[in-house]
């Protein structure tokens, strides 16, 4: 639980999360019809956050929510509730829904967008994460065909982490049509004779923030990289896997299924991103 004190932003107000109410005919809460950011905050310093509200701005036009912020005030918001947080780093979780309206499946003609906005304590992952890495299963991909939009409709997501939960992993790996897609939330990276191996940036997975990130890595550290549709035989055989996301940055996964991944270990490409990683946070 937030402590009762945890400052939130909701509707123009700052307030204690506590204190904040929703109507319950809000369509987020009808119909999960809204969309969310996170963004991980280093030192109280935003990483890469114009990337992040760009992709609000994408998703929020992609479901014709007009964006009720200009990015000034977005970025406003965010620095209030960077100041009041505990701590240096921490996660600022944003979402805006259509608003609230008689219960239809139609777009209400009138709805005012509901802002609610807060900030938590990032923990960082753990030194045995990124040094022994993660297991995870392979399931079949079950969500919507609109995974490029960063929707709070997420009970897909819901579904595919307690999977990966009720086995005693820390991820699962999905795929649709023997293809792969990505984790429950996360993008995955596949290495093979040290080339690193992206899924396309289409309508089938989230396309996150780490994703760019790591393609510029990759390109300044001399790391081959291949975006393309990859096949599970191409991640079952994988030399190394990886995850990326914004509260797990980049970690190894090192076995796949109950089997080793490689060598079982966190490998070279990895090492290699990891380091680059945290130089690139250190620098903010």
């Amino acid at each position: 639980m937030y402590p009762d004190n945890t400052l939130c932003y909701l509707n123009g107000e700052y307030l204690p999360l506590a204190d904040a109410r929703v109507p319950v005919l809000d369509r987020g809460f009808i119909f999960g019809d809204g969309i969310y950011e996170v963004v991980p905050v280093y030192r109280r310093k935003p990483f890469r956050l114009e990337q992040h509200l760009d992709r609000l701005q994408r998703s929020l036009a992609e479901v014709r929510i007009g964006n009720p912020h200009t990015r000034g005030q977005w970025r406003s918001i965010i620095d209030r509730l960077i100041q009041s947080g505990a701590g240096a780093d921490l996660t600022v979780y944003l979402q805006v829904t259509r608003g609230v309206a008689r219960r239809d499946f139609a777009f209400p003609k009138d709805a005012v967008p509901t802002v609610f906005a807060m900030a938590s304590a990032l923990t960082r992952p753990s030194a045995a994460q990124r040094d022994q890495g993660l297991r995870a299963i392979s399931v079949p991909d079950l969500r919507w065909l609109r995974c490029d939009i960063k929707s709070v409709s997420l009970l897909g997501a819901v579904l595919a982490r307690q999977q990966a939960a009720d086995q005693g992993v820390d991820e699962v790996i999905q795929h649709r049509d023997a293809r792969l897609t990505e984790g429950s939330a996360s993008n995955i990276w596949v290495v093979r004779s040290g080339r690193v191996l992206a899924p396309p940036r289409d309508n089938l997975i989230l396309e996150g923030i780490r994703y760019g990130f790591i393609e510029s890595m990759c390109a300044s550290n001399a790391i081959p990289l291949e975006v393309r549709q990859i096949s599970m035989d191409e991640v079952r055989d994988a030399d190394e896997l990886m995850l990326s996301a914004a509260t797990r940055e980049i970690l190894p996964i090192v076995q796949l299924d109950g089997r080793a991944v490689g060598s079982g270990r966190p490998g070279p490409v990895y090492r290699q991103l990891r380091l680059a990683y945290d130089a690139a946070i250190e620098a903010l």
